[in-house]
């Protein structure tokens, strides 16, 4: 388990009453609503293991929709959210599984619009610390760190294009891993770095041969 400060451990600032069942599920909305790059009109979310049993009484469907609205864990308007959401025109349905999960507090969340649609899972596995484990079925592992997402074709040199750039401004990287689900066709590329990434840095890996989209991470 990687630590960065002792709020990983003593839990985030937060709106509770659990780290792991609210703290990490509006960790797991926001993360969910950057990578969708917009807010949703209908949400679909399935809630596994302990998240099933519990998600009422710990407010972790309060707080999923609440990331999904884009607010931070110690947002005061979390227990408001239900309502929040449906004013805002985002519909939101929640649906249980039986099904057993390697990690007890696991949720599926599917997200539409009139253009584009987006599955993403993600766990919560204490002090507010969350994992996003596939994206579109693509396995992966994304902490919430600063990081970038790179979709681009299955390539010759694409890896060294993205990390040329990178180098160039001298953005270290921390972690980074690839997914791809059939040769020669859409891959994803996960960097986590350690400093904030620029519009100028943004801007030079979207527009790099075989990359069909770039998105940023929020810190």
């Amino acid at each position: 388990m990687k630590y960065r400060s002792a709020f990983d451990i003593i839990g985030p600032v937060m709106i509770g009453p659990s780290s792991s069942h609210t703290a990490g599920a509006a960790r797991i909305g926001r993360v969910a609503r950057t990578l969708f790059e917009k807010q949703p009109k209908k949400v679909v979310i399935t809630l596994y293991g302990s998240f099933a049993k519990t998600y009422k009484g710990h407010g972790t469907d309060l707080a999923l929709v609440a990331g999904l609205l884009d607010f931070d864990t110690f947002d005061e308007r979390i227990p408001n959210s239900l309502e929040i959401a449906e004013k805002t025109g985002m519909e939101v349905i929640f649906q249980t599984e039986v099904a057993v999960t390697e990690y007890p507090n696991t949720v599926k969340i599917n997200m539409y619009d009139d253009q584009n649609d987006m599955e993403v899972i993600g766990i919560s596995i204490g002090g507010g610390t969350i994992e996003i484990t596939e994206i579109d079925s693509f396995k992966l592992k994304l902490s919430g760190d600063p990081a970038i997402l790179v979709i681009h074709q299955d390539r010759f040199g694409i890896i060294s294009s993205v990390t040329s750039v990178l180098s160039k401004y001298e953005i270290n990287i921390g972690h980074m891993e690839v997914a791809r689900k059939n040769k020669g066709k859409t891959a994803i590329m996960v960097i986590e770095v350690d400093q904030k990434i620029e519009d100028v840095v943004f801007d030079e890996l979207k527009r790099l041969d075989n990359v069909n989209r770039v998105i940023r991470m929020v810190e």
